[in-house]
C-alpha cells in the first residue's frame, strides 16, 4: 500500500485541556504543529465538572494566562457564572471558579485552534511513537496512525488524558470507550511499553447527570455568582464580561443515602475488586465518601447547570461507579431529587498513564530526546492541571527545536512550579490535585500577581506581546511609585487625624507615622485612607490592591523572600547527569536507591525527594565539593 508521509515540527497527540495549550503555545512559538484528536468534537471537553477554577486552581489558570495560554480567556468568554473563592480569607488563597457553558467552551476553543496559524487539526488515532538511537541516545522522529500515516517531527508531546486504554464503569455494565462514550485510544500503550517507559493505571469518576425538569429546587439552597465578575484573564476587560447569571444549588446526602450505598458495596466496581486503577484521594466518589468518613451524618451535593441551552444538571460530589438502579435510589433519597431522573449515569473510567518519575521539570521524558508528556497522562487530575503542564510542555518543545535552552519553572515562581515538582520528584500513587496547601511560598504566589511574576517568561518565549509585556512593567513600576509615596508621606497626631482615626475605630496617634503605616491597621484600607491623602492621584484597581496587600502583608513576604533565597541556594547547586551514586560512600540505601531511580538535577529536587533525608543531603553536599575538585 502506498505510505502517506507528512513533515511537521511538533506532533500534540490528544486535544483536552493540556493538549489545547501545548498545541496553541507550540504554534504560537512559530513552529509547523499538528493535534491528533480522537473526535474533533472533543476538542477541550469537560467530561466532568463543568467549571474552571476553584481553590489552588484558579491560581494555576492565572498563570497559564500570564504566560500566554488560553485557558482564562477562553472561560472568560463562555462563563454563565462566577464566583471568588475564600474572600473570609487572606489574599493568598482567593480563588476564582467561573462555571462554564460546556458546549460553549468546547466550541470557542476548537473555533481558537482551527483558526490558528502554523497549526493542523487532525481526526486520528495516533498508534506509534516513532523513535530513533543516534549516539548512545534516543530520539522522537514523528509518530503514526492507526490509518497508517507517517508524520515526521522533530518534537512529539503525549496528552492523552483518560483515554488511553480507557474503560468505563457502572456497576457491572463495563464499557471499553473514553469519557462520554466516545473512542478509547487503544494501541499507543503498547508503543509506550516497547520504547521503555513506566506506565501506570489511574482512575478518576465523575457524577451522574439530571434533567433540570425533574428537581424540585425550593429544597435547596440557592448559591449566586458574584455581583460584579473578575476576569480570569488579565488581557479581559472586566467592564465586558458583567451579564445575568445563572444560579447553582447546594443540597446534601443524609443517612438514607449513605446506608443505600453502604447495602449496595458489593456491587460496586470498587469495593468488588473489578477497578485495578487508584483514583483521586481529593476527589473521592461518593462510596469512598460514606465508607472513609464513616462519622459523616452528611456530604455536601452541587447542583449546577451544564450550559445556557440545555436541562442537564452536574451532580457535584456524588461520583460513583454504582450500579444504575443504585444511583437511582441512592440520588433519590436528597433533598430536591426525589423524582430526579438521570441523563447520563455516574460512571468510573480507568486509563493508562506514565510515571512521571520518568520526566525531568521540562517534562521532556528522560530516556527519550524531543518527547514531551503533558495533564493527566502524567498522573494528575483537573482540567487546570493538565492545562498547566500542556503550555509547559508545549513551550519546551518548541524551544527543544529550536535548538534553545528549555524553561523550568521552580517553586518559588508559581503553582505551576510546584504541580510539576511534587510530580517529578515524589512518589504519586495516585492522580495529584493541586491545593494551596502544597505550595510553600503560597503569599508570594498569589492569584492576583500571576502577571508580575510570569509575564516575561511568556514574552521571552514570545508567548506574549511587546505592548502586553510593557503594560504589566508599567503596572509593576506604578505600584513600586505608590507604596513608596505612602511609606514617604509623614501623618502627624494632630486632632484632624485623631478624629478620622475615632470615626473608623483605629486607635490614637500617640505619635505621628505615615499612611503606609496606618494601613496595616486592620480596620483601614486605602480607600478609607483617601480622606486624609490629599496627594493622591487615581490609579486602576489592579494597582490599588497590590499596593495594599503589599503593605498590609510586608513582614510576611518580606520572611518569605528571604525563604526563597536559601530555596535557590539548593536550587543552584547542581548534580552532575553522570553522577554515581554508589560512589557516595555514608549514603544510606534507601536514598541511593532513590536517588539512581530519580537523578535530581539540583541538590534542592534531590531533598524533595521522599526517602532522601537531610543527613543524605549533607553527605552528597560534601561529596560533590570533591567531585568538583577532581
Amino acid at each position: 500500500m502506498p505510505e502517506i508521509r507528512e513533515k511537521v515540527d511538533v506532533c500534540v497527540v490528544g486535544a483536552g485541556h493540556a493538549g489545547c495549550e501545548a498545541a496553541l503555545a507550540a504554534a504560537r512559538m512559530g513552529l509547523e504543529t499538528v493535534i491528533f484528536t480522537v473526535s474533533v468534537d472533543s476538542i477541550a471537553l469537560m467530561p466532568c465538572n463543568p467549571n474552571i477554577g476553584g481553590s489552588s486552581k484558579g491560581h494555576l489558570v492565572r498563570e497559564i494566562d500570564a504566560l500566554g495560554g488560553e485557558m482564562g480567556k477562553n472561560i472568560d468568554k463562555t462563563f454563565i457564572q462566577s464566583k471568588m473563592l475564600n474572600v473570609s480569607k487572606g489574599p493568598a488563597v482567593h480563588s476564582l471558579r467561573a462555571q462554564a457553558d460546556k458546549s460553549d467552551y468546547t466550541r470557542e476553543m476548537r473555533r481558537v485552534l482551527e483558526n490558528q496559524e502554523r497549526l493542523t487539526v487532525k481526526q486520528a488515532e495516533v498508534c506509534e511513537i516513532l523513535a530513533e538511537e543516534k549516539d548512545g541516545k534516543k530520539y522522537v522522529t514523528g509518530v503514526k496512525t492507526f490509518t497508517g500515516t507517517i508524520y515526521e517531527a522533530k518534537a512529539v508531546i503525549l496528552c492523552t488524558g483518560t483515554y488511553l486504554n480507557a474503560r468505563c464503569l457502572c456497576g457491572e455494565a463495563i464499557t471499553y470507550t473514553g469519557p462520554n462514550g466516545l473512542q478509547a485510544a487503544t494501541h499507543l500503550t503498547k508503543s509506550l511499553h516497547d520504547l521503555g517507559l513506566e506506565m501506570r493505571r489511574f482512575k478518576t469518576g465523575t457524577p451522574a447527570r439530571m434533567d433540570k425538569r425533574s428537581i424540585d429546587f425550593s429544597k435547596m439552597e440557592e448559591q449566586f455568582g458574584d455581583e460584579r465578575v473578575i476576569p480570569f484573564s488579565f488581557s479581559t476587560d472586566p467592564d465586558s464580561i458583567q451579564k445575568d447569571q445563572v444560579s447553582c444549588w447546594l443540597t446534601y446526602t443524609n443517612e438514607e443515602t449513605h446506608n443505600i450505598i453502604r447495602a449496595n458495596l458489593d456491587r460496586s466496581p470498587i469495593y468488588a475488586g473489578i477497578i485495578e486503577g487508584t483514583g483521586p484521594r481529593y476527589c473521592p466518589s461518593i462510596e469512598d465518601k460514606v465508607v472513609k468518613f464513616a462519622d459523616k451524618e452528611r456530604h455536601q451535593v452541587f447542583i449546577e447547570p451544564e450550559g445556557i441551552y440545555t436541562n442537564e444538571m452536574y451532580v457535584g460530589g456524588m461520583s460513583s461507579s454504582l450500579p444504575e438502579d443504585v444511583q437511582l435510589a441512592m440520588y433519590r433519597t436528597v433533598p430536591g431529587l426525589e423524582n430526579c431522573k438521570i441523563v447520563r449515569n455516574a460512571y468510573a473510567i480507568e486509563y493508562d498513564c506514565i510515571n512521571p518519575r520518568e520526566l525531568y521539570a521540562t517534562l521532556e521524558t528522560k530516556s527519550i530526546c524531543g518527547l514531551f508528556c503533558g495533564g493527566q497522562f502524567n498522573g494528575s487530575s483537573g482540567y487546570e492541571e493538565a492545562a498547566a503542564q500542556g503550555i509547559i510542555a508545549g513551550i519546551n518543545a518548541a524551544l527543544y527545536c529550536q535548538g534553545k535552552e528549555q524553561i523550568v519553572i521552580d517553586r518559588s515562581e508559581a503553582y505551576i512550579g510546584v504541580l510539576i515538582d511534587d510530580l517529578v520528584t515524589k512518589e504519586n500513587f495516585e492522580p495529584y490535585r493541586m491545593m494551596t496547601s502544597r505550595a510553600e511560598y503560597r503569599l508570594l504566589l498569589r492569584q492576583d500577581n500571576a502577571d508580575m511574576r510570569l509575564r516575561k517568561i511568556g514574552y521571552e518565549v514570545g508567548l506574549v506581546s511587546e505592548q502586553i509585556y510593557r503594560t504589566t512593567v508599567l503596572k509593576k513600576e506604578s505600584i513600586d511609585r505608590e507604596v513608596k509615596r505612602l511609606k514617604e508621606t509623614p501623618i502627624g497626631a494632630n486632632k484632624k487625624i485623631q478624629e478620622f482615626l475615632a470615626k473608623h475605630e483605629s486607635s490614637a496617634l500617640k505619635t505621628g507615622t505615615s499612611l503606609a503605616e496606618l494601613m496595616c491597621r486592620p480596620e483601614l484600607s486605602y480607600e478609607i485612607l483617601s480622606e486624609i491623602d490629599s496627594e493622591r492621584k487615581p490609579l486602576p484597581a489592579d494597582v490599588i490592591e497590590q499596593v495594599e496587600i503589599e503593605l498590609k502583608y510586608e513582614g510576611y513576604i518580606e520572611r518569605q523572600l528571604r525563604q526563597v533565597e536559601q530555596y535557590k541556594k539548593m536550587e543552584k547547586k547542581k548534580i552532575p547527569e553522570n553522577l554515581d551514586y554508589d560512589l557516595v560512600p555514608s549514603l544510606r540505601i534507601e536514598a541511593r536507591q532513590k536517588l539512581k531511580s530519580f537523578r535530581p538535577v539540583s541538590v534542592g529536587q534531590a531533598s524533595r525527594i521522599s526517602g532522601v533525608s537531610p543527613a543524605d543531603i549533607s553527605v552528597l553536599l560534601v561529596y560533590l565539593e570533591t567531585f568538583r575538585t577532581r
